[in-house]
């Protein structure tokens, strides 16, 4: 059932016409296969539930049409500075050295990383700024690629967030909560709307192999209060792209399917006197791995793929765990239905050394994300896959310490305003969203929230976000939370 529908209480069931319970009785999944015996016909029957949601989702369908029908999100964790990419602001460039002025930084807390500075000097970007496409888009000089594409994406300049510090902001962009432990979004989309291919996760995450920064942790693309098998499904580079897939040396298939058949019968014997769905979550996810024993080195191996197309991406596209070799994996796992693909990139973290870091950062994405949204473009799949750039905030006008003329330098967290594209699913390409001041600190038109582009999302997805919830500890839980407005003057 729908959490929220009025057949019964959320995650609850009523049947009135069962004179055991009453007319008016409410129970739930698990009583009503306990109260029925969990013989052969009551494991068949939570078998049979237990598909449907695979197949379908709680939702049972969208809540209207959906533009969209996949997402692949690259994340650039560590917060990738606007104002060298996205964000030109020739003020900054002829006032650099100067003080932030107080009525720009309105009594804005810093982190302690700048907060205790006797100085705080503007600094302006060192990198070119130039109009791109017929929508005239400015970009820089970092992003040649992304340059090309222009009038494909959407600019959302005035992305913002109350998270200062990675750890809550990067939590707080997957999960719609600055603390551990809600589900992440791709986690509940697979609980809305289930999975579309039998062998293959409907959340896949992928990690560029050997980056520094800010760790990483595994709740960001978890399950939360969610069973379990809402979860991700991490493909690793080298070696099995997923652990404990493929079998142990002397293992056969045949061998293995008689494995995971009397586990089953364990898990079903536990089941029967301890109703509890993480237990069928487990048999699931036993079988989805017994699955993807096909499926995987398929989707993975690029031994298909035309040399001029890898050639797109970059040098780096035929290097498994690179994140232009993830582009290509994430359209491979995009064309055969997984639902939602999220990948991380990181070390955008630059409190210091930004000119050549930031340099660094873009010669490794930016090529390969543009060559995504193209390669989407041509094989007629961007028009309902919606792909996501950003990171969790920003960073400053000024410079964190000593700031030298012509020099190097740092920024600071900002979460006032930040940089974000989106492009098809939907989307109005061409476009640049929202107005920063001529500073680049603040907001002054058409700010988005958090919560709002989680609300965008969804609504993408042809899920309204205020129906999308979870009974958990009393409450009624969602993505987000209780606030997020559709940004619609971005949506075709």
């Amino acid at each position: 059932m729908v959490p929220g529908t009025k057949f019964g209480e959320p995650g609850q069931l009523r049947h009135p016409i069962l004179p055991k319970f009453g007319a008016r009785h409410h129970f739930s999944r698990r009583d009503w296969l306990n109260s029925f015996g969990m013989g052969l016909g009551g494991m068949a029957l939570a078998d049979m539930l237990g598909r449907t949601a695979a197949a379908g989702g709680v939702l049972g369908g969208f809540h209207f049409p959906p533009k969209a029908k996949r997402v692949i999100y690259l994340f650039q964790s560590g917060g990738p500075s606007q104002l060298d990419l996205y964000d030109h602001k020739p003020l900054l460039v002829q006032k650099s050295g100067e003080q932030l002025p107080d009525t720009i930084r309105g009594g804005q807390r810093l982190t302690g990383m700048s907060g205790n500075q006797s100085s705080i000097p503007l600094v302006g970007s060192p990198f070119k700024f130039a109009q791109y496409g017929d929508s005239g888009a400015w970009l820089s000089e970092l992003l040649p690629h992304t340059a090309k594409i222009a009038d494909k994406l959407c600019f959302v300049r005035t992305m913002y967030t109350e998270s200062i510090n990675h750890g809550p902001g990067v939590t707080f962009m997957q999960s719609g909560s600055q603390i551990p432990g809600r589900p992440s979004i791709g986690a509940w989309l697979d609980y809305g709307l289930g999975n579309v291919h039998d062998d293959l996760p409907s959340f896949v995450v992928l990690v560029t192999k050997n980056k520094g920064g800010q760790p990483l942790m595994s709740h960001l693309w978890g399950a939360g209060f969610l069973p379990t098998k809402h979860q991700a499904v991490r493909f690793r580079s080298g070696g099995d792209p997923v652990l404990y897939v493929n079998n142990p040396a002397g293992v056969s298939p045949e061998n293995r399917r008689q494995l995971l058949d009397g586990l089953r019968q364990l898990h079903e014997h536990e089941l029967a006197s301890i109703p509890d769905a993480e237990i069928t979550a487990r048999i699931a996810n036993y079988e989805m791995a017994f699955r993807m024993q096909s499926s995987v080195p398929e989707v993975t191996n690029f031994s298909d793929e035309p040399a001029h197309v890898l050639e797109q991406y970059g040098p780096d596209a035929k290097n498994p765990g690179t994140f232009a070799a993830n582009c290509v994996l994430a359209r491979r796992l995009a064309e055969r239905g997984v639902r939602f693909i999220q990948l991380y990139h990181q070390d955008w973290d630059h409190h210091g050394g930004l000119p050549g870091g930031i340099k660094g950062e873009c010669k490794q994405t930016d090529q390969p994300a543009a060559a995504l949204v193209a390669d989407l473009a041509a094989r007629g799949m961007l028009d309902d896959t919606l792909v996501i750039w950003g990171g969790e905030f920003g960073r400053t006008n000024y410079c964190q310490g000593h700031y030298t003329p012509g020099g190097n330098f740092g920024r600071d967290h900002h979460p006032r305003c930040f940089t974000t594209w989106m492009a098809g699913g939907g989307i109005k390409p061409g476009t640049t969203y929202g107005e920063t001041c001529e500073y680049g600190y603040n907001v002054v038109k058409d700010g988005v929230h958090v919560h709002d582009f989680h609300a965008t999302l969804l609504h993408l997805l042809g899920i309204d976000h205020e129906r999308l919830t979870y009974k958990f500890q009393g409450r009624r839980y969602r993505l987000t939370d209780v606030h997020g407005k559709i940004v619609k003057s971005i949506i075709t």
